[in-house]
């Protein structure tokens, strides 16, 4: 394994997770459910102890936490371009409007917060040693909260479409309700949504 892209890597995450709790922060002023925003509430506190734990990552491998690659130029920008986004829709004047692309932020955002702890989860296995030990640690802290962040706020994002359609919307989606943290479970209980709708059209009619 090249050690040198896995610096990169950690370095990426590190700056990604801290743009993760800007990007919640901001998020948070979009949020119309009470529901979905003492997730995001609890979202945001773990994401900045995500921060924590891979400053400690950085320290145990010996890498400057503040080193400015170039990789991580790119990925403040993009967390920068989300926060932005969401400012535009609070702008906008929409409530309803602002919380959905509120949810589209965070969907994005913990798309690569989760494909990042995926990648460090594979390293880590690679790795032997106290540097191995260290970074096992870290993703087994992290990975389960990773998998609740990008899977709830999918569904939420989804039911919050639904409802903005005026079409039938199961809230709090059934990805919370569930506690679902894998990719089955995310399928499942969209299967779950899908039929509870097609009970309530049923009635409708």
């Amino acid at each position: 394994m090249k050690k040198e892209q896995l610096n990169d890597l950690i370095l990426q995450s590190l700056e990604h997770e801290m743009g993760g709790v800007l990007v919640y922060e901001t998020a948070l002023q979009c949020v119309v459910n009470d529901d979905l925003k003492k997730e995001w509430e609890k979202y945001l506190e773990q994401t900045r102890t995500h921060v924590e734990i891979l400053q400690e990552v950085c320290e145990r491998f010996e890498l400057d936490p503040d080193e400015a690659v170039p990789s991580r130029k790119v990925v403040k920008t993009v967390g920068e371009s989300l926060v932005k986004a969401m400012q535009l829709a609070l702008k906008a004047g929409n409530p309803e409007a602002a919380e959905i692309v509120a949810c589209e932020a965070v969907v994005l955002a913990e798309t690569k917060d989760h494909a990042d702890w995926e990648l460090l989860s594979k390293c880590a296995e690679a790795l032997t040693g106290e540097e191995g030990k260290v970074l096992t640690s870290a993703c087994e802290r992290v990975e389960d909260q990773e998998d609740e962040h990008l899977y709830h706020t999918k569904g939420w994002c989804r039911e919050l479409w639904m409802q903005s359609l005026d079409l039938p919307a199961v809230l709090p989606p059934p990805e919370e309700r569930q506690h679902v943290k894998t990719a089955i479970g995310a399928a499942r209980a969209e299967q779950a949504a899908e039929a509870t709708r097609k009970r309530s059209t049923r009635k409708r009619s």
